[in-house]
């Protein structure tokens, strides 16, 4: 059995291990009033510290840490586990992805990139990356429809993973405040230009045979921010494997979220960057090329791609289907008249 003493320094060792390797610097006076031992006490946990990492090195584990005092910061800090950590160019990049997404809050942005910085960034690095985020983080401005969604992506992922069927009231614009019922299959979460949203399939069930029906043969999108009250049943669906729904699939063939049935739109781009358009719809194939014109065929869902087609300007100009290219004549032909 243990004794008390000897229950207490491991506790102290184990502590002071754990934090190092969170990569937190160990003050030894402060140590020593924690733990309510002296100073002499914390030195010899710090040497019990670098003898096993030494000699889990002499037996080829390939541990290369050790534990260094610096003397700017007045204590110990493990070193040799900087991989373990982002660098500053991934850390500035990552936070200025979150940081330029807009999607939450500013409470939210600026408690996830704390916990980025404090977990994810060496302490050496770590006041010069807060330094570089600061202004940004200062000036963020949250989209004013915006909402605390974590907790709300949180279950209905849950719900997802445990492809259980929902009820959901969602909000379909933000100037109308009449709410809709819909009864769905989640499939998954998927972001967007600034949103969250939830990929599923609206339903209906038979409450007596337990049959669940499909209504529409193409999956709805729903902003998870719209979605003001929701419940996770405990009816559960199954989707054969070949039909299972294929995120990156999906995102190929989809624009600014509407959703739809999947078409095929022909076009000519006569602009300087096709390969820009190649990025923006992933499904596209260039199916001639003459004079600097290129014909051009891509796979979508929905009514989505007119939006990006519009803006285009005069280098686009849509062939197929005929009905969406009679859609854009009358929206330009509507545009045009506001000028007039």
């Amino acid at each position: 059995m243990v004794n008390s003493k000897k229950k207490t320094k491991n506790h102290r060792i184990l502590g002071i291990y754990v934090r190092l390797c969170q990569g937190k610097i160990i003050n030894k006076r402060d140590e020593a009033d924690k733990y309510e031992v002296d100073e002499r006490s914390i030195q010899r946990d710090i040497d019990d510290i670098r003898a096993f990492l030494a000699e889990q090195a002499t037996l080829g584990i390939a541990d290369v840490r050790g534990v260094e005092y610096i003397r700017s910061q007045k204590g110990f800090l493990m070193t040799g586990n900087e991989d373990k950590f982002l660098n500053n160019g991934e850390i500035l990049a990552i936070t200025m992805i979150l940081l330029e997404s807009r999607a939450f809050t500013k409470k939210e942005i600026v408690s996830i990139l704390d916990k980025v910085v404090a977990k994810c960034v060496s302490y050496k690095n770590r006041k010069m990356v807060e330094a570089l985020i600061a202004n940004e983080q200062f000036h963020y401005v949250e989209l004013s429809s915006i909402s605390f969604i974590q907790d709300k992506i949180w279950n209905i992922g849950t719900a997802i993973k445990s492809s259980s069927l929902m009820k959901i009231s969602y909000r379909k614009q933000a100037e109308d405040n009449g709410l809709v019922e819909r009864m769905i299959e989640p499939l998954a979460i998927m972001f967007s230009e600034y949103y969250f949203y939830l990929i599923a399939n609206i339903v209906r069930l038979d409450e007596e045979s337990g049959i669940i029906q499909q209504i529409h043969q193409y999956p709805a999108v729903f902003r998870i921010d719209r979605i003001q009250f929701y419940q996770i049943m405990d009816v559960k669906f199954k989707i054969p494997y070949s039909d299972r729904f294929q995120e990156g699939e999906f995102r190929k063939r989809v624009q600014f979220m509407y959703p739809g049935e999947l078409i095929k739109i022909q076009f000519k781009y006569m602009g300087k960057s096709p390969e820009a358009v190649l990025d923006r719809l992933p499904t596209a194939q260039i199916i001639k090329q003459v004079d600097g014109e290129y014909t051009i065929e891509a796979e979508v869902y929905g009514k989505g791609v007119v939006m990006w087609l519009l803006s285009q300007g005069e280098a686009v100009e849509l062939l197929k289907p005929v009905s969406m290219r009679e859609q854009i004549i009358t929206t330009l032909t509507g545009m045009i008249s506001r000028y007039k």
